[in-house]
């Protein structure tokens, strides 16, 4: 007797559904649908949590990291000082910064391209702190979502009333010590530190900005949460602009899981197929575990973070049916409707190839960088003078930038045309670490080197003997 046919000869068409009409964290009338995502367990979810620690070691730790005795991360956005990888960075650098940040956005849009919201379900600061600290504290103290459920609709009894005044005092010390770090990385531990140790009236604005930090965190973690991600964060909207049908995303095999339908003790999973039905049992795990409330099986959604909790989820539901594993997975929209493997488009090379060029721009930059960075201009008000021996004088001003952190002895030559050049008070300025040092400078030219009204004057900056700088300005003079 030949085997009966299924039902469903045709491939089945992607699941359709008014989910894209709301938001799966309100309901109908507006209000806040507060999420109890089920705590997963996996090997994605065990992957990531091994990362995340390293990520909080990273992140907890780098403060207190030096290279060349500077910090490995600040950003003292106050005194205009920024550090990266023991390099410091002043506002003279802004072309520097310029390029670096189109470098960062170009690689964002590349690797959105090539691989969605990887970052945000695995990198992502506000994630790893959610999912990996204080989701896994909440877990602890209130059990996985179903004892949450039960005791927000529980009365407030002292059962609740110790179990949540625990998880929000830890919440609150938690998101102190976040907000510290996060000034730390702006001021430097040493300030921080000073700001904690000196009496409070001495350090208000820094004091202030601690509290507020606290507060903020607080609050994201504590009240706000998923909806950092799909209300504030502009990287899930931004994505939609970058995907396209190669774009690796979390994707429900729809091919593979239509049509969905619960499996039947009775029934053997092999005759499901038979029946009309795919290997999706409508368990609803995938969506019970996700951290911001979608249904995978809708396709891809802004509110996606790739956090891969429906991945392991899914897989564990397979494994206990008899099932392969992969009904939700990573792959691409071609990678599900035509079994395509991962391709180069054209738009991926393209990319690649203005991130190419930027890193060259960057590193040249980087490379001719020097130590100091000085700044000639004419004194304001002033006039030519003549002196006795005839030759004709002017007064300039000098600021010179040490971008290094130590002391660097700084001198200035004047090249071009013959004349002499002379730093009122000394003959090599000293400049500080990290400092800015201005001096006057009176250059002084022969007659028969001047043109009428203004001469070119190149002047060169050397620093231990070598030519750091050249210097442009010009020399004013009688027109005749």
């Amino acid at each position: 007797m030949p085997a009966p046919k299924p039902n469903n000869p045709k491939s089945p068409a992607p699941p359709t559904d008014d989910f894209r009409d709301h938001i799966a964290t309100a309901e109908a009338d507006g209000r806040r649908r507060w999420l109890f995502p089920r705590q997963v367990s996996g090997k994605y979810y065990r992957w990531r949590t091994w990362l995340s620690w390293l990520l909080l070691v990273i992140m907890f730790s780098g403060p207190f990291i030096t290279i060349n005795g500077n910090p490995l991360l600040l950003m003292n956005i106050p005194e205009r000082k920024f550090v990266v990888l023991g390099q410091i960075f002043w506002p003279q650098d802004m072309i520097i910064f310029a390029f670096a940040i189109l470098l960062f956005f170009t690689g964002v849009v590349i690797f959105t391209t090539a691989f969605g919201r990887l970052w945000c379900g695995w990198a992502c600061p506000q994630t790893v702190m959610m999912e990996m600290v204080f989701r896994k504290i909440e877990y602890l103290i209130e059990g996985d979502a179903p004892e949450q459920k039960a005791l927000a609709r529980a009365p407030w009894t002292g059962k609740k009333i110790t179990k949540r005044a625990l998880k929000h005092t830890i919440f609150l010390a938690l998101s102190f010590l976040v907000g510290n770090v996060l000034l730390s990385y702006i001021i430097g531990w040493r300030e921080l530190y000073q700001i904690v140790i000196d009496p409070p009236a001495l350090h208000v604005t820094g004091l202030t900005f601690m509290i507020l930090f606290s507060l903020l965190f607080y609050g994201i973690f504590a009240r706000f949460r998923e909806q950092a991600c799909t209300f504030i964060c502009p990287y899930g909207r931004f994505q939609s602009a970058l995907l396209d049908e190669n774009s690796i995303v979390v994707a429900y095999d729809y091919k593979r899981g239509e049509k969905r339908g619960p499996l039947r003790h009775e029934q053997k999973f092999g005759e499901r197929r038979f029946a009309g039905f795919g290997d999706c049992v409508a368990c609803h795990q995938c969506v019970a575990v996700c951290p911001t409330g979608i249904d995978i099986r809708n396709g891809t959604q802004m509110e996606c973070v790739h956090c891969t909790a429906c991945m392991d989820a899914c897989d564990h539901v397979m494994q206990r049916t008899g099932a392969a594993p992969g009904l939700i997975r990573y792959a691409s929209l071609n990678g599900i409707e035509r079994g395509e493997s991962l391709r180069v488009t054209p738009r991926l090379v393209g990319y690649s190839v203005v991130l190419v060029v930027l890193a060259i721009i960057l590193g040249v930059l980087l490379f001719n960088r020097s130590d100091a960075e000085a700044t000639l201009l004419r004194a304001p008000g002033s006039l030519f003078q003549q002196m006795p021996d005839g030759r004709f004088s002017n007064l300039y001003t000098v600021q010179l930038i040490n971008k290094t952190s130590r002391d660097l002895p700084v001198e200035l030559k004047l090249e071009s045309p013959a004349g002499s050049l002379e730093i009122m008070g000394a003959g090599t300025i000293l400049v500080p670490a990290q400092k800015l040092s201005e001096n006057s400078v009176i250059l002084e030219l022969d007659t028969n080197a001047m043109r009428s009204g203004t001469t070119p004057v190149v002047i060169g900056v050397y620093s231990n003997g070598k030519k750091i700088q050249t210097l442009k300005t010009a020399f004013v003079g009688p027109r005749n």
